[in-house]
């Protein structure tokens, strides 16, 4: 049995939960699709992410969840439908124009530079924030010397709050798998997002691992009150972390609404069991 139906404990009435409209809205993603070639990733997707809240994208392998975070983040541009942040409405944009509206992500296998150290890589998701000039960066003097101070202590915040002090001059490239993800979280919380977005943050994680990756996206939520796009395959976390989830199957979105209710749908126990196409 899957987790999907094991965490089934009684029947709920057939059909799609409607789009959320709780609160305050972040980040509105309406009708988009988004096709390679003869290959439909998305069709007609429409999701509406509140302020300050956790919301879960799942679905069966393949079923469009990776591309959806491309696109809001601009690494995919849809041919189909529109992306609306903060109130700004656009149909393509690009991933260094996401990341300074606001956006950062993590990704399914880790992306750090391996030959350099915790703090350094920490660092670099600081550079939109800096102001001054590049020769002024390389020489490290004056108004860049006081600025890239100043981002060094929040970056050390960040340390601190993920508990990495220990590692903080380490190269990434000798950590092992569950710090590396915590320091590629740390990068991106070093950009201050309104909206981060997480592909698969426990994925190869051991349980003492996803325990302490689950603790820290729960206080990045509630101290930094960061609102959280989240892709995980473990439904135990997903419905113990989401205030909300959109559930997609080959490239459709098949349900949407709160955990207990996305969890007794009989569209997503069908799709996960495999036996809804």
């Amino acid at each position: 049995m899957t987790d999907i139906a094991a965490a089934s404990a009684a029947p709920a009435a057939a059909g799609t939960v409607p789009v959320t409209t709780e609160g305050e809205i972040l980040l509105n993603v309406e009708h988009i699709s988004l096709s390679f070639g003869a290959v439909q990733a998305l069709t007609d997707v429409s999701v509406a992410i509140p302020k300050g809240r956790i919301f879960s994208i799942i679905g069966p392998n393949g079923a469009g969840k990776t591309s959806l975070l491309n696109c809001i983040n601009g690494v995919y541009h849809p041919q189909k439908g529109r992306i609306t942040f903060k109130g700004q409405t656009r149909s393509q944009m690009k991933p260094h124009e996401a990341a300074a509206q606001g956006i950062a992500r993590t990704f399914q296998n880790v992306a750090l530079f391996r030959g350099m150290t915790t703090l350094d890589n920490i660092m670099t998701g600081r550079n939109l924030k800096m102001r001054s000039n590049f020769l002024l960066q390389a020489l490290w003097w004056g108004p860049a010397r006081k600025e890239e101070l100043r981002h060094r202590e929040f970056v050390e915040h960040i340390i601190d709050f993920l508990e990495i002090e220990a590692i903080r001059k380490t190269p990434v490239g000798r950590l092992p798998y569950g710090l590396q993800k915590r320091v590629e979280l740390g990068r991106a919380l070093a950009a201050e997002p309104d909206l981060l977005l997480l592909d698969e943050p426990m994925a190869g994680m051991n349980l003492e691992e996803k325990e302490d990756m689950c603790r820290f996206v729960l206080d990045t939520n509630d101290e930094f009150g960061t609102t959280i796009a989240l892709i995980e395959h473990d439904m135990g976390v997903v419905m113990d972390l989401s205030d909300h989830v959109a559930v997609l199957d080959y490239g459709r979105k098949i349900a949407d609404g709160p955990p207990d209710v996305v969890r007794n749908d009989p569209d997503v126990i069908a799709a996960y069991l495999g036996v809804s196409h």
